[in-house]
């Protein structure tokens, strides 16, 4: 249906493992204007910080005692009250993975709830706090419709060459292939470029967790995460691809089961792991001297070297490389080094562009939430 000159509040929530981004907007057909955004990070430890952009009043930044994102929303809800905030129309959730059922943007009825509790064993590390966000926020605004945002969307539709994995085809059954992830981060780099989207368009989302994408002509060809989002290039806790002998060893020469297996991908590996320090880049450059800590730097950047190569490849050349996420918006001196390993691929423009993933949310949420007019 059209919404033309239909302007609403939408609240995006947009919940990892240990953080929850969210952002009070105004959309409409003309655009987004953003009222409050900010973040809790942190969560479970000491560092845990609590901070927003207020429009046109006083920033908030304070220590807090968050725990997990349910505890965060209940900050985040409770900051609208302060700040005497409009009420939402509706409520846009990030959801990193809808496994093999839910696989577009969606509003969250029963049915779909019950597919995304299913999909958890795809992504244990993002999916059950992000469903725990959905249901605080669904009995706090429990008029509003909430909508499921999907990181995988943008890659539904990946050549067979990419999607399917080289095992069995018996063993694909129940969605086993690639998804790809990072999705609201590649829609909204699309977004930003406008007509300016080239042929052949590389985006490196780059933070806590990262990935590499290959656009031809405007869709996703490859993906550097797979199944999961733990796969791929190394990251800040998750290993990034390895040799899956590696896990067979595992199991039977070290007695891992398949929750320790998680916790080493997924939380002790990555810079982290082989740092033995953190896994957060900007404390491993700090740490002058620390060989560990300057190899994890090195790994991540060979590393992500590597992958844009790949996609290079896939696309038969690259027109423009866009770093975005944490790391990639705001760490040059790991944008440089990346592309210094780069200089044969030529005359490559490159740009840094904003991963305006809470925008993405709320202009879906805007444009896929119900009618609801005839409530007025």
């Amino acid at each position: 249906m059209s919404r033309a000159g239909d302007r609403r509040i939408v609240l995006a929530l947009n919940s990892g493992s240990s953080s929850l981004k969210f952002g009070l907007f105004r959309v409409g057909e003309a655009g987004v204007e953003r009222l409050i955004d900010g973040e809790a990070e942190g969560l479970g430890t000491p560092q845990a910080r609590f901070s927003a952009t207020v429009q046109g009043g006083e920033p908030v930044s304070e220590a807090a005692e968050i725990v997990t994102p349910a505890d965060a929303a209940r900050r985040v809800f409770a900051l609208l009250t302060d700040r005497s905030a409009p009420a939402p129309s509706a409520v846009g959730h990030r959801i990193v993975h809808g496994g093999p059922s839910v696989r577009r943007h969606c509003v969250i009825d029963a049915a779909v709830m019950a597919d995304l509790e299913a999909a958890r064993v795809f992504a244990p590390l993002h999916t059950p706090p992000a469903l725990e966000v959905v249901k605080i926020a669904q009995a706090h605004f429990k008029a509003q419709p909430h909508i499921a945002c999907l990181d995988t969307a943008f890659h539904y539709g990946l050549p067979d060459v990419a999607r399917r994995l080289p095992i069995a085809v018996a063993l694909q059954a129940n969605g086993v292939e690639r998804y790809g992830f990072h999705g609201l981060s590649c829609e909204s780099i699309l977004r930003q470029l406008g007509g300016a989207v080239p042929d052949r368009l590389v985006i490196a989302h780059l933070g806590s967790g990262s990935s590499v994408t290959a656009v031809g002509r405007g869709r996703s060809i490859d993906t550097s995460m797979g199944l999961t989002p733990s796969g791929g290039v190394m990251m800040a806790t998750r290993s990034g691809d390895l040799d899956p002998g590696l896990l067979v060893y595992l199991i039977r020469e070290h007695g891992l089961d398949a929750a320790k297996l998680e916790a080493m991908i997924d939380r002790q590996s990555g810079m982290k792991g082989v740092s033995g320090l953190s896994g957060d880049m900007r404390q491993l450059r700090e740490a002058s001297g620390n060989a560990d800590a300057d190899l994890a730097v090195r790994m991540f950047v060979y590393s992500v070297r590597k992958q844009i190569a790949a996609m290079a490849a896939a696309l038969e050349g690259v027109d423009l490389l866009v770093f975005t996420g944490g790391i990639g918006e705001n760490d040059a001196q790991t944008r440089d080094e990346i592309r210094a390993g780069l200089i044969w691929l030529g005359d490559v423009r490159m740009e840094v562009l904003p991963a305006n993933e809470d925008e993405q949310i709320a202009r879906h949420a805007w444009a896929l939430q119900p009618d609801l007019s005839h409530r007025r």
